[in-house]
């Protein structure tokens, strides 16, 4: 996917300049941070800024080698070999992004082993064939450190393959401007939405797997701008999400009400 609109994104730091250094240098990115801290949005605003297609693949447990590489399909009365994501991204020259890598099947981890050194290629066993990477091929991978836990954590030897790069909530100010530039809604709107996230954060003996993330902020402003209560915009759009548990969903509500 060739992305034509620059998508709208907040530099924080240097991670546009490391990004293009190792673009550059042929080197592989693992972004670490929380859900809904721009990881996704980072990497297509990069993809526009160096003109190369992006190729996005959302992980998950069922997600496997044979997923990314391709397989054997039936094509009419032909038994014909169709390439998975990651083999079109190597042919082609494109940015491939696997979000939450760590949720994948471990065989994805192997099958991307030779892509992440500098080999940059990828051997289809089942062809057979061996494919040298594209000069502009990039392997970004990303995953949530505080999520993953056990078997589901990525190994040393595994992160030692990749640059990496950690986001975490931008500071305040910073995610008010995101907040009024996403929404469109007023900075003392944006101010209050950012505030209730920022203390919902800090409450950590409620013992929320996940808090409240930027999109999620941005979710609820959308609703206020176009016209829904803000409390009731707030209890759908940033506390509902985070738990089922009706007890911590009253506390939740209590607390934004009262800042709202």
């Amino acid at each position: 996917m060739q992305i034509k609109q620059q998508p709208y994104y907040k530099t924080l730091g240097k991670e546009d300049e490391v990004f293009t250094h190792c673009f550059n240098n042929k080197l592989s990115i693992l972004i670490k941070g929380p859900t809904g801290t721009g990881k996704t949005r980072f990497v297509e605003y990069m993809a526009h800024q160096l003109g190369v297609p992006l190729i996005t693949v959302a992980c998950h447990e069922e997600t496997s080698a044979t997923d990314l590489v391709g397989r054997y399909i039936l094509k009419g009365s032909e038994t014909v070999w169709q390439d998975g994501p990651l083999t079109t991204a190597i042919r082609t020259g494109a940015i491939i992004y696997l979000d939450e890598i760590a949720e994948a099947r471990p065989d994805v981890i192997v099958a991307i082993h030779s892509l992440t050194d500098h080999r940059r290629q990828l051997f289809l066993d089942k062809v057979p064939e061996e494919i040298e990477a594209a000069d502009s091929f990039m392997l970004v991978a990303s995953y949530n450190p505080g999520y993953q836990s056990g078997f589901k954590e990525l190994k040393p030897s595994t992160r030692q393959r990749f640059v990496s790069l950690a986001f975490n909530y931008p500071v305040e100010k910073t995610e008010q401007e995101i907040v009024e530039k996403e929404s469109g809604v007023n900075l003392s709107d944006s101010k209050k939405l950012v505030k209730i996230a920022n203390k919902i954060r800090n409450l950590h003996e409620l013992g929320l797997m996940e808090t409240v993330s930027t999109r999620l902020i941005v979710d609820a402003a959308k609703l206020i701008k176009s016209g829904l209560p803000k409390r009731l915009s707030v209890e759908v759009g940033m506390i509902q999400p985070l738990t089922d548990d009706e007890e911590t969903l009253t506390a939740l509500k209590d607390l934004a009400d009262m800042m709202i």
